[in-house]
């Protein structure tokens, strides 16, 4: 049977009537037979590679950490793949298109990995830990391993699944808007499924499935994204139009800086890298401080990321996939943030329909818009398989990361010394507990999302709430012997009570709640981003102040787990590991990144 036959059978369709009314292209492509084809071939390899994976689970490290035989690009690209989501996908494109570069600095966090590979993976990894609570424990004491792992576990399911399954569930309904119905259908169709599917295969195979299946997810994510730049820079005229047309926006927003209205009748968005320091969003002081604390604490102390490593077959293993996966974390700008503000241009120029609302278009449609306007037949379907796999992908390393969580830090600390069969027993039905609370919590993350001022900037404004005690902990706890469990403890206590009040305020001020006028409106209505930075001070002050008051822990107690307490045998052990290709390749991340910033601070 020949394609163009394949092409013409009687397959579900995409298109955009109903959702995309509101100016743009009439009539949207369809997913044909071939890209149908693409998808379901896709997904018969994923099965394949869940089926070797469940044959190999033998014991916990088998289930958890991958039997630690990881390469090292096979580490590199499933840190990529964990990084990089469908709330990326769908948000980050969103706010491209809604906000410029203004969150690039999220996304050019290559110097978060090196640092990861460079200082925290040789203490993670000599200590044998499976866990960031575990390590906690060995450096200070039960107690502090005892509150980052419930924080841990509340915050990957009410936080990180449902975002990710809220905006896999988007995906679902931009692409088969009238395959189930309605747009409304398909969202909770495709919310419900890929919890569930991405739930089986996380179960069943392990973290060997998920790092496995993270290789392909992290190509096709990128020969997508990259063919969609490519298409849409082809239909506006190449890279110099899209310099010139948001050239032209920025001059505009400056001439006219209160209520500019475009012809559409939503405002013109300033798409510069840095915005001034009154800027009531992104202020750029307030923006480098919390992309900083949370560059640390994503990459170098969060289960999720930090797992990958650990699964490696050896110290210099794990560093080179965690500085393989600096180098791919380079690509997010240009693969997703570019799109965005390409969908914006091509919207305007009449091109791409986009769904508006409030006078403005919503950002969270774009860069789905994009697959099924510009792809040809075929590679349309190749990139909604990599947009259905970046869900997947995500969810599967959440699932396994509160599976390990759970198992490790919770069931075996209160029943020690059980069989490796019934940890991996356990490890399942605590995936199985997770996807439930992932489906509970949809609604509640639906209302949320819909009443912040995007996905990537909600995501963004938790994380930053979050991350400070551990930033505070782990970073004072690696560099200083002087810091003791007494200050740990405290500083992840009163750092976690006073970013969740920030949280809650913030939350109630944006839903209308309460007013941003008095004392609890104006500490919810005060800018995030600043938020993060002043909590980060106080995390420290408490760690640092209250760790005076009792005496420094043990020389003993602290061998090979701080810098100041590295033995002679375990320096020299990790250096022999460093070859000069590590080296070079290092500071070839650095020069990238370097130019990246360097470029788009003056590129409009």
């Amino acid at each position: 049977m020949s394609l163009h036959s394949l092409a013409s059978l009687p397959f579900p369709s995409l298109s955009f009537p109903a959702l995309f009314a509101a100016g743009g292209a009439a009539d949207a492509p369809r997913l044909l037979a071939v890209d149908w084809f693409v998808v379901a071939a896709y997904f018969v390899l994923l099965v394949g590679i869940v089926w070797w994976s469940a044959q190999k689970q033998k014991s916990a490290a088998d289930y958890f950490l991958a039997g630690r035989h990881a390469g090292w690009f096979v580490v590199g690209c499933s840190i990529l793949a964990s990084n990089i989501g469908s709330e990326h996908i769908v948000g980050l494109a969103g706010s491209g298109a809604a906000n410029g570069m203004a969150q690039a600095h999220w996304e050019m966090h290559s110097w978060a990995p090196l640092l990861l590979a460079w200082v925290f993976v040789p203490f993670y990894y000599s200590s044998g830990v499976f866990t960031m609570p575990e390590f906690l424990e060995r450096r200070f004491d039960g107690r502090s391993r005892w509150v980052l792992s419930i924080v841990s576990l509340v915050a990957y399911v009410f936080t990180k699944v449902s975002v990710t399954v809220y905006a896999g569930a988007i995906v679902f309904q931009n692409l088969l808007p009238d395959t189930f119905g309605s747009p409304e259908n398909a969202f909770w169709v495709g919310a419900v499924t890929t919890v569930l599917l991405t739930g089986v295969y996380t179960v069943f195979g392990g973290l060997r499935a998920v790092i496995y299946t993270e290789v392909a997810q992290t190509l096709i994510l990128l020969v997508g994204s990259v063919c969609v730049t490519f298409f849409g820079l082809s239909k506006i005229g190449g890279w110099g139009a899209l310099v010139d047309a948001l050239r032209n926006a920025k001059e505009t927003v400056a001439a006219a800086p209160v209520a500019v209205q475009n012809a559409t009748g939503g405002a013109v968005p300033d798409f510069s890298l840095w915005r001034s320091l009154s800027d009531v969003n992104f202020p750029w002081l307030g923006v480098m401080m919390a992309s900083l604390v949370i560059g640390v604490w994503y990459w170098c102390t969060d289960q999720y990321i930090v797992q990958r490593t650990l699964a490696a077959r050896s110290v210099s293993t794990a560093r080179r996939g965690a500085i393989w996966g600096a180098a791919l974390k380079i690509l997010p700008v240009f693969i997703f943030l570019v799109p965005g503000m390409l969908g914006w241009v091509l919207y305007q120029k009449g091109i791409l329909a986009l769904p508006v609302a409030d006078g403005k278009i919503k950002g969270d449609a774009v860069f789905p818009a994009l697959v099924s306007t510009l792809l040809p037949v075929g590679l349309r379907g190749l990139v909604v398989a990599g947009l259905l796999s970046a869900l997947m992908s995500s969810l599967a390393s959440l699932f396994n990361s509160c599976a390990t969580l759970f198992t490790v830090d919770v069931y075996a600390k209160l029943n020690p010394n059980r069989p490796q069969a019934e940890l991996v027993r356990v490890g399942r039905m605590a995936t199985l507990v997770v996807v439930a609370f992932g489906l509970i919590w949809i609604p509640v993350m639906k209302i949320v999302s819909e009443q912040s001022a995007g996905l990537y900037d909600y995501l963004q404004n938790f994380q930053g709430f979050l991350a400070p005690p551990i930033f505070a902990v782990f970073v004072l706890g690696v560099l200083s012997k002087r810091v003791n469990a007494r200050g740990a403890f405290a500083g992840m206590l009163v750092g976690f009570a006073a970013g969740m009040t920030k949280l809650t305020l913030q939350t109630l001020v944006k839903s209308g709640a309460i007013g941003g006028d008095g004392f609890f409106g104006a500490i919810g209505s005060y800018n995030g981003y600043y938020a993060c930075g002043w909590l980060t001070l106080l995390s420290i002050a408490v760690v640092v102040g209250v760790s005076l008051t009792a005496p420094a822990p043990a020389a003993a107690r602290l061998e090979n787990l701080t810098l100041r307490t590295i033995s002679a045998d375990k320096r020299a052990e990790w250096r022999a590991g460093i070859s000069w290709k590590d080296i070079a390749a290092t500071g070839g991340v650095i020069a990238a990144l370097l130019a990246t910033y360097l470029y788009f601070s003056f590129w409009i």
